[in-house]
């Protein structure tokens, strides 16, 4: 036994350790960082981009675009098909995902069947004489938009890494989607022009058959086609449709100037050879240069080409030669790209987070350390102690998954900070109550680690729930928070029983005590002995008044509802000299044609948070306002954060958020009715809606917006709110079990009674903990830190108020718990006083 409790421990300082090991290197400077073996920082923790500035874009193949080319190559292919068959046709036009064709010879019906049947392109319906409706299949665009999103990764990624822009990531996010986070850059209109053309370029003869006017009037004769110029205003072209060369056969491009700007690109081998042939035969026609559809660029055929070098030219200045050169070197992308979603911030508000970052959870811990010494003494040393490892062990977690460090995460890890401690002033009130009751010490300390595991166990499950529901439904800075939480929790269950246990004992064992040390202060609540049932209706009346007024700010429309669920851009500027003029923001705006949502004062007089309201015209419409915004008051606003959310994403989230909260709330009352009962599950759905709803009420009374950290912040008060519950419920199920005669009143008071101090204890280390997010966590983390505060006191009152009256109301049955009926242990004295 002995041995196995030594190869425990050692085992337990030997995780620490490596936990130190691994979170060293990101503790150090980076200049002696550097100095250490590759194997120690190979997982270094890297701030995320609300820490250090910089942007983030959210891209899509656009399945729209794809659908259109698919369209129009079905339609072309269907009249070359019916051309080659001699088949005479009219009223040959596709829409959506359909084309019709007339064969207008009616001898030719069956031909024409047989033609476009043989093509594959999807399934032909005949609903009239000669008539033929081509139906294409949903599925192969699907196919084809996920080829496509897997191709353009790659593509991406060269040509966002020719802008040099240093540490770049691109990767593929959820539903085949591209993620590009670019630290640094704050401003990332030029990623955005260049990802904005697919960079299809290509050569063609232009055709001089006929007139381009004829030809845009009659109709472009057989292998041609009317295409337009970039300018304004666009020049008609006819042209071939057979390709001299294509971007895949230009081998270089860069930008140069004699004069004015233009492109000069050089063509492989192969494809130098066969344009030399080429323009030998064809001296004194045109070759017109397209990009994208459009032509570019034209020029006559002087002679034989033979050095495969050539030259754009056209309305750009430099950065738009250097630009189209880069495109041009980096190759095409599979498929037009759409930006569902940006996110950029300021570097020096990403520096000031990064303070405030190390800052919070360092006077967090500091402020617990000190709150747990002074009430628990050397056992609160003890729970420091543990607390510390931790910390460590979460950051030690998340430097191997390899997560970047955000803010939502180092609010997630404060959280942890708060709760951490639950468990084990659940243990040493136990000890407590142990001793108290004539147990020797040395036998309370394993009765309270040994009865307070199941409580422990069962309030973090909640919080394990409530977690694990955020990370799978949810949006990616609400997964960091569910992330670092749900490491945090699990990293308080192995020190709480591992480190904090074996300290005790320890201590224990050098010191010789047989009873507790002076230091432990808590029982200053055993005097108390309230009576919380005997106010409990009027409890409810003052509740059911609140929920009125909460219901009429709900009513009212004063929840102000986030561009997360609505759509739309938010853009916070900064003078750059004097205090931001509201009005004139507005004004200045609202004459460039954009609607502005309300503009607002942020936290200095200097700053103002302007949102403008979803332009419901597609994805690319609330890019096009924020490009007009940043044209309007660029000159005297520096732009210090940016949030585009298009409807795609907006719409999302309304559904990931709405599943999330309800699975998870479900989720966590069926764990509390599968350990309990239907009356304990009742009941925690009651204090849940209380504490959902007063603090949906909080934010509109405090004009916090709702979005998607508003409800990560109220599924966590709901999982911290149940916590809470949890421990009373257990301790009232404890009671009905050894009092059985006792009143039901008496019994939950006593029950909220004797759990008192660690419902006190643990309120105030976590309240403790987020007050020191809101206050040093910086501006961008203060509201969900705000609402975590208020939700956590509310959640407490709950647990006392709610949460046990409930069971009185629904006529718990102490019954339930004698012998035969699920009840345990013999009966005490106190039943006699029933």
């Amino acid at each position: 036994m002995q041995q196995s409790a030594r190869w425990k421990t050692f085992l337990l300082w030997l995780l620490l350790v490596a936990s130190l090991f691994v979170v060293l290197p990101s503790l150090l400077p980076a200049r002696t960082a550097a100095g250490l073996p590759g194997w120690m920082t190979a997982h270094r923790l890297m701030p995320g981009l609300d820490l250090t500035g910089g942007s983030r874009l959210v891209l899509e193949v656009s399945r729209s675009e794809m659908a259109a080319d698919r369209l129009r190559a079905a339609v072309e292919t269907i009249g070359s098909k019916l051309r080659a068959a001699r088949i005479p046709y009219g009223d040959l036009n596709g829409a959506g995902s359909t084309v019709d064709v007339t064969v207008t010879a009616g001898d030719r019906a069956d031909a024409a069947r047989k033609a476009i049947e043989g093509l594959g392109l999807g399934t032909l319906e005949t609903p009239g004489a000669g008539q033929f409706h081509l139906v294409l299949p949903d599925a192969a665009v699907e196919g084809a938009a996920g080829a496509a999103s897997l191709e353009a990764v790659d593509a991406v990624r060269r040509r966002v890494e020719s802008l040099g822009i240093p540490s770049v990531a691109v990767t593929r996010g959820e539903r085949g989607r591209i993620v590009v986070s670019m630290p640094g850059v704050t401003d990332p209109q030029r990623v955005k022009d260049m990802l904005a053309e697919v960079g299809r370029l290509s050569a063609r003869l232009v055709d001089e058959s006929m007139p381009v006017d004829r030809a845009i009037e009659n109709g472009a004769p057989a292998g041609s086609e009317v295409l337009y110029s970039v300018g304004e205003p666009p020049v008609g072209y006819l042209v071939r449709q057979d390709d001299l060369f294509t971007a895949a056969d230009v081998a270089s491009a860069e930008p140069a100037a004699n004069g004015e700007p233009f492109v000069e690109f050089r063509l492989r081998p192969e494809a130098a050879a066969k344009l030399a042939a080429f323009t030998q035969e064809n001296s004194g026609r045109t070759i017109a240069i397209l990009l994208d559809g459009q032509v570019i660029s034209t020029s006559q055929i002087k002679g034989a080409i033979t050095d495969g070098v050539g030259r754009l030219s056209g309305d750009f200045d430099a950065e738009g030669a250097a630009n189209l050169a880069r495109v041009i070197a980096s190759g095409p992308l599979p498929a037009p790209l759409t930006i569902l979603e940006e996110r950029s911030i300021e570097p020096v508000l990403g520096a000031t987070s990064v303070g405030a970052a190390a800052l919070a959870p360092a006077v967090a811990v500091a402020a617990v350390v000190v709150f747990m010494t002074f009430f628990y003494g050397v056992l609160g040393l003890a729970a420091s102690a543990s607390l510390f490892f931790n910390v460590l062990l979460t950051l030690a977690a998340l430097a191997l998954f390899g997560v970047p460090i955000s803010l939502s995460m180092i609010a997630g890890i404060v959280l942890t900070v708060g709760i951490a401690v639950d468990a084990s002033v659940l243990i040493f009130e136990r000890i407590r109550e142990e001793t108290k009751n004539g147990q020797p010490l040395a036998e309370a300390v394993d009765t309270g680690f040994g009865r307070a595991r199941a409580t422990v166990l069962d309030a973090s499950a909640t919080m394990l729930i409530a977690v694990a529901v955020l990370f799978l439904l949810s949006a990616a800075p609400v997964r960091a928070f569910a992330l670092a939480v749900g490491i945090g929790l699990l990293a308080t269950l192995f020190t709480t029983f591992g480190v904090t246990q074996r300290l005790v004992r320890l201590w224990l064992g050098r010191s010789g005590a047989t009873h507790l040390p002076k230091g432990v202060r808590t029982g200053m609540f055993d005097r108390l002995n309230l009576r919380f049932m005997a106010v409990r209706n009027g409890i409810f009346l003052l509740t059911a008044v609140l929920s009125l007024v909460v219901a009429g700010l709900l009513v009212a429309g004063k929840l102000r509802v986030g561009i997360d669920f609505t759509g739309g851009a938010a853009a916070e500027v900064q003078a750059k000299s004097g205090e931001a003029d509201l009005f004139d923001i507005a004004a200045r705006l609202a004459g460039a044609g954009i609607d502005v949502q309300r503009v607002d004062y942020s936290s200095d007089p200097r700053r103002a948070v302007v949102r403008l309201t979803a332009q419901g015209e597609g994805e690319n419409a609330e890019q096009t306002s924020v490009l007009v915004a940043r044209g309007e008051l660029e000159d005297d606003y520096d732009f210090r954060r940016v949030d585009v959310v298009g409807p795609a994403i907006s719409g999302e989230l309304i559904d990931t958020a709405t599943l999330g909260f309800v699975a998870g709330l479900l989720a966590l009352v069926a764990y509390i009715w599968i350990r309990f009962e239907w009356h304990f599950a009742i009941g925690a759905i009651i204090s849940l809606a209380h504490d959902v709803f007063f603090t949906l009420g909080f934010l509109a009374l405090a004009k916090i917006e709702f979005n998607i950290s508003a409800v990560a912040a109220l599924l966590a008060v709901a999982g911290y709110s149940l916590n809470d519950t949890m421990v009373v419920y257990d301790r009232i199920r404890e009671n009905l079990r050894h009092f059985r005669m006792m009143p039901l009143p008496v019994l939950i008071d006593d029950a909220i009674n004797r759990t008192l101090s660690r419902t006190v204890l643990t309120s105030a280390t976590t309240l403790i903990a987020l007050a020191a997010l809101a206050v040093f966590g910086g501006e961008a983390i203060r509201t969900f830190a705000l609402t975590l505060l208020f939700g956590v006191a509310i959640g407490t009152i709950s647990s006392i108020y709610i949460a046990g009256p409930v069971l009185i109301l629904f006529r718990l049955r102490p019954e339930r718990y004698r012998p035969g009926k699920g009840g345990k242990g013999p009966a005490t004295e106190l039943e006699s006083h029933g």
